[in-house]
């Protein structure tokens, strides 16, 4: 009997918790349903209230700054590199072959043209000239006087002859020996600076190896190998910049001489480039940076070459606009032109006037609010 109440109780329990379920259900149903329409009115009272919100929060705009475009003049260079060499530069060779008898200079001696710098033993050279002039004497004696009976008609003209022969044929071998210990001295070519000192004394000097190198830094230049592909395009006159990297310095200069001259095994030709002297820091073959303009635009756009950004569209650059309310970013599709040392030409996309963004543009937005 009392198993049987305890049944009774547990399936009068069972329907009253069923009873209950459906109740809670619906009345959690109905709160979601409440929940859903206040946030959609939240929402749309948020949206009213921003758009008739005219002040501006300044913490929520980006901080950027931007350059006014202006039309300026754009230069492109090539650049190559020459080498630096005295107007005169030259090695100088003995011209006959013998013991060094004296080497009258030293390195860094500034000389004279035809200063003595060495001489070579002509001992040889001197007694033969001493015999010769000895000889001389005579025969140009015998001549005097086959030439006072000749005008005197005296004597026979084969007499005469034969001595103003032998006359004229030692003269000449004086003057050859004479060109010969002429030769014995070695004299500086030019007016300039010893720069290196080959010679010995005791040493045989030779005509196949320099003795000297004699340098005239009055006037300099500066010699380069340019690629055929620019030959059109360099001309004697036009704009250099020369760029000395051991001196860190720039000097601005012109093309004197742009050879007509390929060479077929480089293809390239020569410019040349000169420059005034100056007192310090120049030295002979020192490496030198012609920068010389291939391309010039007046009244171009110009922007550094950082800004250029890409997108599926092709490139562009963010410039500050205005949606009537506030500054935004906007994008500038743009074609460029040539580009040197971090500057690109604009040719369409930009005009006078417009405002570049040039700091915090990598991550901004088309149509994000900005503050310049």
């Amino acid at each position: 009997m009392k198993s049987f109440y305890y049944k009774l109780i547990a399936v009068a329990l069972v329907i009253s918790v069923a009873a209950c379920q459906p109740d809670k259900k619906a009345q959690l149903d109905q709160l979601k349903k409440k929940q859903a329409e206040l946030s959609a009115k939240i929402t749309k009272l948020e949206a009213e209230i921003a758009k008739s919100d005219t002040t501006k929060d300044d913490s929520k705009m980006r901080q950027v700054s931007s350059m006014d475009v202006k039309p300026e003049t754009f230069k492109h260079y090539i650049e190559v590199q020459g080498r630096l060499d005295g107007e005169d530069n030259l090695d100088v060779y003995p011209e006959a072959m013998g013991i060094v008898e004296s080497v009258n200079v030293s390195n860094g001696q500034a000389v004279s043209k035809g200063q003595v710098l060495a001489r070579i033993n002509d001992a040889a050279a001197r007694e033969q000239l001493k015999g010769l002039e000895t000889q001389y004497q005579f025969v140009k004696e015998t001549f005097e006087k086959q030439e006072r009976l000749w005008n005197q008609k005296i004597g026979s003209e084969v007499q005469y002859l034969q001595a103003k022969s032998q006359k004229e044929s030692m003269e000449s071998q004086i003057a050859s020996v004479k060109k010969q210990l002429d030769m014995m001295t070695i004299k500086a070519p030019i007016s300039g600076t010893v720069e290196d000192v080959n010679l010995k004394v005791g040493q045989t000097a030779t005509p196949q190896l320099p003795a000297f190198r004699v340098m005239n830094f009055g006037s300099l230049k500066i010699k380069a190998d340019v690629a055929e592909a620019y030959s059109n395009k360099i001309n004697i006159g036009d704009d250099v910049i020369v760029f000395f990297p051991d001196l860190n310095k720039e000097i601005p200069a012109k093309v004197n001489t742009a050879s007509r001259y390929i060479n077929p095994i480089n293809r390239t030709f020569q410019v040349e480039v000169r420059l005034s002297p100056e007192k310090n820091g120049y030295k002979a073959n020192m490496v030198a940076v012609l920068k010389i303009i291939d391309y010039k635009a007046n009244n171009a756009i110009v922007v550094p070459v950082n800004l250029i950004q890409t997108d599926p569209k092709g490139n562009f650059i963010y410039v500050a606009g205005n949606d009537g309310k506030k500054d935004i970013a906007k994008k500038a599709y743009i074609k460029q032109g040539q580009s040197y040392n971090g500057t690109v030409e604009v040719t369409e996309g930009l005009k006078t006037g417009d405002k570049v963004i040039t700091s915090g543009y990598l991550d901004l937005e088309e149509g994000e609010a900005i503050k310049l």
